[in-house]
């Protein structure tokens, strides 16, 4: 185990900022389907700027969806309620490009290979269904935070949660949509010690003097967001640096949907396959397989097997079975990396549609993760984020430990 002090950071973005209206809006259709049509497949891309949103895709569904509705309720959702931002959800244009799912990768999803050449006999849809593309997906989990994710990550989504939380209630009147907020945290080890620099860049209306806007964001986001053990006279705290930021969101930049991966996961602490989330369906393994990865190494780190836990499941089109389950624990295992690879093979069910099944994927759950990150979020109640599985792995492995070092999961 590392032993040596370093500083980690990760950054994440309001919803306002232009690459999560996008996710936004990609996860927002595909709500809309899947509330009519469970079965439906999505696969919608956004692509917002001044004054201009274009959707395109594949998408194949036996429903009918008003997608400029859903996309001009988003914005405004968002906030992006009037034109002198920019971007706006009454006036902005609309451009929308749809087609089907292609028939050749189809052919792999309705029926798995496994399917095919007669290797199971089951009609389930665990069996069934194939992967919807090839790749590698990466799950991580921890124990800096009570959710199990990097600390890093967790505070800088803590941030620009209240930046928008305090812009909608209003407590600080000149905010406005966009804003980014960085965290840099010491470790001893990899045990989370000190937060070295907080950066908060906000967008903001015309004509407030910056010491105001300083103030207002330290005390009501800063300090809200990020307790006061965590911050010292030592901590470096940079709000708004450049200034000013008055030119924010699709006016300011172009946004588009999966654009802000790391992000939507670990903030960098863990390796991504490179795939997004937003607005693929389920039967995406881009989506799916790393909620799912996600759900074993958090139940791994809970049951106390380790105190760090990253897997990889990788996947060939139109193939039910991951060709491959990798586990790295980083030293701190308690039993051999294999043995935890095989208990998660042998308790979860990692073929796209038994995932399905176990976390209930086919309904409108999505765009609440498009913004905030797909991991932690205990207000959600997410189905990847409980550890109901950990008591079982613990039972399973036959390891003893220090009931108060390593309490027992509290099953949610």
């Amino acid at each position: 185990m590392a032993t040596h002090k370093r500083l980690f950071t990760s950054e994440s973005v309001t919803e306002g900022h232009p690459d999560k209206v996008a996710d936004a809006i990609s996860d927002a259709v595909l709500d809309a389907i899947l509330a009519q049509d469970p079965n439906g497949r999505v696969a919608c891309e956004t692509l917002v700027l001044t004054g201009q949103v274009h959707v395109a895709g594949e998408i194949s569904t036996s429903c009918y969806i008003d997608i400029p509705r859903v996309v001009r309720k988003t914005i405004r959702d968002i906030g992006y309620t009037d034109a002198k931002f920019g971007f706006d959800a009454d006036t902005c244009g609309l451009s929308i490009s749809i087609d089907e799912q292609s028939p050749d990768i189809a052919l792999g999803v309705d029926k798995a290979l496994e399917v095919k050449e007669g290797t199971t006999k089951s009609a389930s849809a665990a069996e069934v269904l194939g992967a919807g593309d090839q790749g590698m997906m990466f799950g991580f989990a921890c124990r800096e935070t009570g959710d199990l994710m990097p600390m890093p990550i967790e505070l800088a989504q803590r941030l620009v949660k209240t930046l928008a939380a305090v812009r909608k209630q209003g407590v600080v009147d000149f905010l406005r949509p966009d804003g980014k907020a960085q965290v840099t945290v010491e470790y001893d080890g990899f045990k989370p010690i000190h937060v070295d620099t907080v950066v908060v860049s906000a967008q903001h209306a015309e004509g407030y003097p910056m010491d105001v806007i300083r103030d207002n964001i330290r005390k009501h986001v800063i300090d809200v967001a990020i307790g006061s053990d965590l911050l010292d006279k030592n901590t470096k705290i940079l709000i708004n640096p450049t200034g000013r930021f008055v030119i924010g969101g699709p006016l300011g930049d172009a946004g588009l949907t999966g654009r802000k991966i790391i992000a939507d996961t670990y903030g960098g602490m863990a390796r991504h396959g490179g795939g997004a989330f937003s607005g693929k369906d389920p039967t995406k393994v881009d989506r799916t397989a790393a909620y799912a990865a996600r759900y074993a190494a958090k139940n791994v780190v809970a049951s106390g097997l380790a105190d760090r836990c990253e897997i990889q499941v990788a996947y060939a089109i139109g193939v039910a079975r991951p060709l491959n389950v990798y586990v790295d624990c980083f030293g701190t295992n308690r039993i051999d990396e294999w043995k935890i690879a095989d208990l998660v093979q042998q308790h979860i069910d990692l073929r796209p549609g038994a995932i399905i099944e176990r976390f209930d994927l086919r309904r409108p759950i999505y765009k609440q993760v498009s913004a905030y990150g797909h991991f932690g979020r205990p207000e959600l109640d997410l189905p990847w984020e409980r550890v109901d599985l950990a008591l079982t792995l613990r039972d399973a492995a036959g390891v003893k430990l220090d009931e108060e070092k390593f309490p027992k999961p509290v099953l949610r």
